[in-house]
């Protein structure tokens, strides 16, 4: 295809969007994917010790059971870089679309498997299409959500992982319950169940559609301000609010695919640092994630002797706090900024895990205070390993998007996803509470060294637009005019990018509240309700009124009332 230089403004139209019901439907339609993972991650933690019962059908010993999972991250990883790749080539919409009907289709006949060896092959199946979902989805909801609200929304679409891994403990209780399920059948509904919920996604990812961005930079910069015009009415039929027009283009050279050798000088030549930081971030987490929660039903049966059909139980109230992890600590990736939130969130993490593993090894915890531990480990490192997600589909150019995404998840998942659950299932199958605690270790100095990463390589990327942090690679000017900072793998300081920042809807954010309150004082949920601040997006209306307050224009005047002052 003849190269072709377009200006757009499709990246400041869509930066500028309030927070509208259209959103919404983009986060369910694809966020929802990562409730699948955490179901399918937390079922075969809570069957490991069914499926080594002789009546189970399958007869596992504990090894295998790591070996299954590293089958899964396998698959997973392979699928991320394959999938990754049409992603960037074919676009984002069909590959969201085909690596879910691979999950479906895999996790189905998992739930018929005969023998060992076919399902060590479903879990590798099932890992390709989630894999393949990690770079279509995380690339799809980064372009199509306003930058103000990037980071929340990323670790609340991210962490919902822990939604669909709290489900998954929930339904064990009930489905590994030999009172009302066979040896042999409870386990097999559990993954059939899987494909369910997938089935629903499917239906509303149908209306979620292809990302403007990605269309322009590949020949259908016409297609991509249409569909944007669409968005726009859309948005302003939702919100009942005229949009302002908006001066900021870009000028791109529309381009065809990009070859696996541009990938790599990017990567290696023009980003360096930034790829050295991508890869910190994500062996920290996979280790840390795969190898403790793989295994933790082993733990639980090994050392306190749970049985399989009460240890979903244990991990519900994990999950949980995992899940409250990312949702509370959420929007302080974008008001506190990246880089110490990320940190903190790994150093955090690590020592806690650290403090675990001693605790463990002299003997002094019980099944319920282990429990409290992990719980504790995982608030920090869940928010932590979404930021992971976030932060290398932010800081790489367009083009290349999916495709490093899927090459981080590889390498980290690779060295510390499979090797970590086939390392913990071993030193759980030795009993020895000592061989474990070194497990904790490991996985605790790795996240720890991310942490490290992240202070000295860490990108600020908090409410910037993806242009302003890494230039497309079809763009005819950069748009960052320090090529220092950019090569030194720190996002430009404020002045040294032309691309507006968000800070004019913030405060048009707190005026709206210090006007609605003028005439008489409103409860916050009365302030909310007049101003359609759930149109604003996902905490944007709390941290406005944090601001009117904190600024003395508005007043608190106790049980959550307030008045213009």
């Amino acid at each position: 295809m003849a190269e072709e230089t377009v200006k757009t403004d499709v990246p400041a139209r869509m930066d500028r969007l309030p927070w509208a019901k259209w959103h919404w439907t983009v986060v369910l339609g694809l966020g929802t994917v990562w409730v699948l993972d955490g179901l399918e991650v937390t079922i075969v933690g809570a069957l490991g010790e069914r499926l080594t019962d002789p009546e189970s059908g399958l007869h596992l010993t504990e090894a295998e059971v790591g070996i299954a999972a590293s089958f899964y991250v396998l698959g997973a990883v392979l699928g991320s870089l394959f999938f990754g790749y049409l992603t960037d080539r074919l676009g984002r919409k069909r590959l969201f679309l085909l690596t879910l009907a691979l999950y479906l289709v895999a996790t189905v006949l998992t739930a018929f498997s005969f023998s060992a060896w076919w399902f060590f092959l479903m879990r590798f199946l099932t890992g390709a299409g989630v894999g393949g979902e990690y770079a279509a989805i995380n690339s799809a909801i980064d372009e199509l959500v306003p930058a103000r609200v990037r980071g929340r929304v990323d670790l609340i679409v991210n962490g919902s992982y822990w939604l669909g891994a709290a489900v998954g403990a929930a339904l064990t209780l009930v489905l590994l319950d030999p009172r009302l399920f066979a040896l042999d059948i409870g386990w097999r509904v559990a993954f059939a169940l899987g494909a369910v919920l997938g089935v629903g996604i499917l239906l509303v990812r149908r209306n979620v559609p292809e990302s403007p961005r990605w269309l322009f930079t590949h020949g259908r910069a016409d297609e991509a301000d249409k569909l944007v015009g669409e968005i726009e009415r859309q948005v302003e039929e939702q919100t009942g609010r005229k949009l302002e027009p908006v001066t900021e283009r870009i000028e791109v050279r529309q381009r065809g695919t990009i070859g696996f050798g541009t990938v790599g000088k990017v990567l290696v030549k023009t980003y360096p640092k930034r790829t050295l930081l991508g890869v910190g971030l994500f062996v920290g987490q996979a280790f840390l994630y795969n190898a403790v929660y793989f295994t933790q039903a082993l733990v639980l049966s090994r050392f306190f002797g749970i049985s399989g059909a009460t240890v979903g139980g244990y991990l519900v109230p994990l999950a949980v706090g995992s899940l409250v992890g990312p949702l509370v600590l959420g929007k302080l990736f974008d008001t506190v900024g990246r880089r110490t939130m990320i940190s903190v969130c790994y150093l955090g993490s690590g020592v806690l895990l650290v403090g675990t593993g001693l605790l463990f090894q002299q003997g002094l915890l019980t099944e319920t205070t282990l429990t409290i531990a992990w719980t504790a480990v995982f608030f920090l490192a869940s928010a932590g390993a979404s930021a992971a997600y976030l932060t290398v589909s932010e800081i790489f150019p367009l083009e290349i998007r999916a495709m490093a995404i899927a090459l981080f998840y590889s390498v980290g998942t690779g060295l510390g996803g499979v090797i970590g659950p086939a390392l913990f299932g071993a030193l759980v199958e030795t009993g020895d509470p000592a061989a474990v605690a070194i497990g904790y270790y490991i996985g605790a100095a790795v996240m720890m060294l991310g942490g490290v990463v992240e202070i000295v390589l860490g990108v600020e990327a908090a409410q910037r637009s993806l242009e302003d942090i890494a230039s497309p690679l079809s763009a005819s000017t950069p748009r960052v005019s320090s090529k220092a900072a950019t090569r030194s793998g720190y996002a430009p300081l404020p002045g040294t990018s032309d691309y507006p920042s968000a800070s004019p809807d913030d405060q048009r954010e707190v005026e709206a509240i210090i006007t609605a309150l003028q005439h008489e004082p409103l409860t916050r949920a009365e302030l909310r309700a007049r101003l359609g601040a759930v149109q604003w997006g996902p905490g944007r209306f709390a941290a406005a009124l944090r601001q009117a307050v904190a600024d003395g224009d508005v007043v608190e005047l106790g049980r959550g009332r307030y008045r213009s002052r």
